[in-house]
């Protein structure tokens, strides 16, 4: 999919299995005879459709034997439909307006990522969101895709402090504590109050002791910032490293559990 013309006008998109053949209909009945009756790798899908409107559409792609895929794109970033998307399986979500090259980009990636375990929805209250999302790291896009319309209300520095903090933990929990298992899930729970934001996530591992990380940043002695650089190199690990370091200079409070395979971050508004 490499052609942008024309998507803000279309009301749903699809990759055909035949190749990167796009179509569009104009309501949400004619999409779902075509969902139906042809087969698709993906639907980029309104809410705001005559005659049937997207988040039903959704949940008859949702029943479906084989589903494609489907990005839901809206204006709508109220917590009631945000979540709706979620329970009835949405791969990802697209704040209206967005520029035809980002929809692109995030059709190219959400058909180029293997195939995952459905999200769980635990708590669907505006203030308290909680699910349970699979050990892949591709979750990190999707569940941020969700979460981000929710905080759109607040300060942008807000909103980029704690979407970093957030996603730099939740690759942990899912990396190191879920081992990448996508048949372990890792706990997020996103609790909004009228002063703070509190978020929780609890992975499935055993948890950590601080004093073992010496391929961490956070590790290092003052004098030596980069010296985790050295081990993570014998280790043959990834660079980086300055996860936990960074994320306690974005949030207000990171507090762990004893095993440490559990953290709450506060952000005070």
């Amino acid at each position: 999919m490499d052609d942008d013309r024309g998507l803000n006008g279309v009301l749903i998109h699809m990759l055909r299995d035949s190749g990167v053949d796009a179509d569009g209909v104009g309501d949400g009945l004619a999409a779902i005879r075509r969902v139906t009756s042809e087969k698709f790798h993906l639907v980029l899908l309104d809410i705001g459709l005559p005659k049937m409107n997207g988040l039903d559409v959704l949940k008859k792609i949702r029943d479906m034997k084989n589903p494609p895929r489907v990005v839901v794109m809206t204006a709508d970033d109220t917590p009631a439909t945000v979540i709706e998307a979620v329970k009835d399986q949405a791969y990802r979500y697209i704040a209206k307006p967005a520029p035809p090259k980002t929809i692109v980009e995030i059709a190219n990636e959400v058909l180029s990522e293997k195939p995952s375990l459905p999200i769980e929805v635990v708590s669907s209250k505006p203030d308290w969101i909680e699910l349970l999302v699979p050990c892949q790291f591709e979750m990190a896009d999707r569940i941020q895709s969700f979460l981000a319309p929710l905080d759109a209300s607040l300060p942008e520095s807000v909103r980029e402090s704690v979407g970093r903090a957030f996603r730099e933990l939740l690759m942990n929990a899912i990396e190191w504590g879920g081992g990448l298992n996508p048949k372990r899930k890792v706990r997020i729970a996103c609790l909004r109050a009228r002063r703070m934001l509190l978020y929780r996530i609890q992975d499935p591992g055993p948890g950590f002791r601080p004093e073992n990380l010496p391929h961490a940043a956070i590790a290092n002695a003052p004098d030596q910032p980069f010296a985790h650089a050295d081990i993570r190199a014998e280790k043959n690990l990834r660079p980086g490293g300055f996860g936990l370091l960074m994320t306690q200079a974005l949030v207000d409070e990171l507090v762990y559990n004893e095993a440490h395979n559990e953290v709450v971050f506060v952000k005070y508004l």
